[in-house]
């Protein structure tokens, strides 16, 4: 098992059951002891979980948005190949809003290579084409950036946001039904998914299968109000049909 995959085990393992033990994750993934201790310390300096003795046991609380490093862990495959979809379906010369998030971290990977205009919402991304320059027009917006999450949010980057028209915004989210439409875990963040959708002729979403059927604290937009969803196979059908019977045009990868 790759130390990556290892990771992944490891941080689903503790988010799912609270907490777990050296000996309980050294049996489950095959590796030492010592190979554990220094994975639960590697996954503790990112934000992932919290050390304690013997073991390691999980940050969040029931309803909680998971931190950026734990969700960069997750579905990594999946996100990559809905990122594909999503640059597919985004033309040369188009000029696009991208937000912030795991996800559409994935998509800029694409699209600094493409001939598009990109203004991105998280420094993530924003590090990302300022560090590989290509054919891509980065735009750079005001804001405040989210502890740890990296995403810009506040009365500049609304002021960025409100100022230029988009083709096309990729917007990712933390929630998503037919009846509570996209939802996010923070108010600030769903005031810029909301002027970032505004701002575009047309929405592309782009969340793997577990965000569907969830419903977060902040609601964004109605399903109505969406465009198209890009997702993976893990979404639940159910979910699948409410939001394609919303007026949301539903492709999974």
């Amino acid at each position: 098992m790759s130390n990556a995959d290892r990771h992944a085990l490891i941080t689903k393992v503790v988010r799912d059951a609270g907490e777990a033990t050296v000996q309980q994750l050294a049996e489950l993934t095959g590796a030492s002891d010592m190979t554990i201790r220094r994975d639960l310390d590697t996954l503790a300096v990112q934000g992932v979980l919290e050390r304690v003795r013997g073991g390691a046991r999980s940050l969040l609380l029931r309803g909680e948005e998971p931190p950026f490093a734990l969700r960069a862990h997750e579905a990594v495959d999946a996100k990559r190949r809905i990122a594909a979809k999503v640059s597919a379906l985004i033309a040369d010369g188009e000029s696009v809003v991208l937000d912030s998030g795991t996800t559409c971290l994935e998509v800029a990977r694409l699209l600094r290579e493409r001939p598009v205009t990109v203004m991105p919402l998280s420094l993530q991304a924003i590090e990302l084409f300022g560090a590989t320059p290509g054919p891509a027009t980065l735009i750079v917006p005001g804001g405040r950036p989210r502890a740890a999450e990296g995403a810009l949010t506040g009365p500049l980057t609304l002021a960025s946001l409100a100022a230029l028209r988009f083709d096309t915004a990729v917007i990712g989210c933390c929630g998503l039904t037919a009846g509570d439409g996209l939802t996010a875990y923070d108010l600030d963040d769903a005031a810029v998914k909301k002027a970032g959708i505004a701002s575009a002729r047309r929405t592309l979403v782009a969340t793997d299968g577990s965000k569907l059927g969830r419903t977060a604290f902040a609601h964004v937009t109605p399903a109505a109000r969406l465009g198209t969803l890009v997702t993976d196979t893990t979404a639940p059908p159910g979910d699948i049909t409410a939001l394609e019977n919303a007026g949301t045009t539903v492709t999974t990868v």
